[in-house]
């Protein structure tokens, strides 16, 4: 019975994020909207601001002492939503920066600092507060948002935005082009093999605290070195996609990998020592990392330049969406075989799958990898 606990804590979790992601399902769909349809310089500008004033108004009401957990809890709401609206024109700035077969490249710098600043965050956030207290804590996150707003501003030129916008914002427009993105073979394999493995995969970070406690008997170090160790996995495959030749075969790489990560996750569950969880973690992030900066990189050189943005938006909830949906499937079948088993099912079933998808990817989009132009009449 006890064992039984945490997986039904975290399938009340699960839902209550799976709710979550079907409200933000239409905010980032619109974020995709914005981003093929303004200028992305001024939509991420906007909303950066936004956020900015979330940490300010959290130090005015720190220091006159008025804050309560309801206010704390609604500038959260403001950031998710700005979040979501301006992630896909964030994600869409970098393809109108570099040439078509630099696109690999710069999607893959952006993974770098986004992994990089994952593993720092927390540690500098955790000094300065140790340091210096909270409240200049907040004030160092207000500041950093200036540069960030300036860069946004000033990075594009003033002609730079989708030169051919689709000014018709209604439901009959949205769902067109959602249904020509979805009919490429090319980008939906893509977009299928993010999906699944955040489905069956992502479940492994979700359910490590209770994979250390329950599982190996660990503490709260080692639950720490676990997360970090997933976090450098990451960084460094970001690196390395750095290194990828243009004409590589994206797809390969991300069919691959996603098939590692599966392997790795059914190796995790099953590993009996405590101090080897984070080398496992390592590579899981680093295979994660692969294979999901390969398929955005591939999504944002195959979109149409007018659809690039819902691309992207569709990329996000398939991240996202997928870790959410699998996180409550994954508790419902830790509840009744346990965690260990439930991971060890998510990574064969994940190998399976991503070795299926991967092989009918490559077939049927073997002519529009030959002809990249192809998937961008869909």
């Amino acid at each position: 019975m006890a064992a039984a606990q945490p997986g039904r804590f975290l399938i009340r979790d699960r839902i209550g994020h799976l709710r979550a992601v079907g409200a933000s399902f239409l905010l980032i769909l619109a974020g995709g909207m914005l981003a093929d349809n303004a200028d992305r310089r001024w939509v991420v500008a906007k909303f950066q601001a936004i956020q900015m004033l979330c940490p300010v108004a959290l130090v005015v009401l720190m220091l006159t002492h008025l804050i309560e957990p309801w206010m704390v809890i609604v500038l959260s709401l403001i950031v998710g939503i700005t979040d979501a609206l301006s992630m896909p024109s964030f994600q869409t700035i970098a393809p109108s920066l570099v040439r078509q077969d630099q696109i690999g490249s710069a999607i893959a710098l952006n993974a770098t600092q986004f992994n990089l600043s994952r593993i720092l965050g927390p540690a500098l956030g955790g000094l300065l507060i140790a340091s210096v207290g909270a409240i200049s804590c907040f004030v160092a996150n207000a500041a950093s948002y200036l540069p960030f707003i300036a860069v946004a501003i000033w990075i594009l030129p003033p002609g730079s935005a989708n030169p051919d916008p689709d000014r018709s914002l209604d439901r009959h427009q949205l769902l067109l082009g959602l249904r020509r993105i979805v009919a490429s073979d090319y980008m939906r394999g893509a977009l299928t093999t993010v999906l699944v493995t955040s489905t069956l995969c992502g479940p492994l970070i979700v359910f490590c605290p209770v994979l250390v406690k329950e599982i190996l008997h660990g503490d709260s170090t080692q639950f720490s070195l676990a997360i970090g160790a997933f976090g450098i996995g990451g960084l460094l495959g970001a690196v390395v996609m750095l290194g990828v030749e243009p004409g590589r075969d994206k797809r390969q790489l991300s069919t691959a990998f996603a098939a590692a990560y599966g392997a790795m996750t059914a190796i995790a569950a099953v590993n009996p020592w405590t101090s080897v969880l984070p080398l496992l973690l390592v590579v899981a992030g680093f295979c994660m990392s692969i294979s999901n900066t390969a398929a955005n990189a591939l999504l944002n050189a195959a979109a149409p330049a007018r659809l690039r943005g819902r691309t992207i938006s569709l990329y996000m909830l398939a991240m996202r969406g997928g870790l959410s949906f699998g996180g409550l499937l994954t508790g419902l079948s830790a509840d009744l075989v346990g965690v260990r088993y439930a991971l060890l099912a998510n990574g064969i079933m994940a190998v399976t799958v991503q070795l299926i998808l991967g092989r009918r990817w490559l077939h049927a989009g073997s002519e529009a990898a030959s002809h990249p132009s192809t998937p961008r009449r869909c």
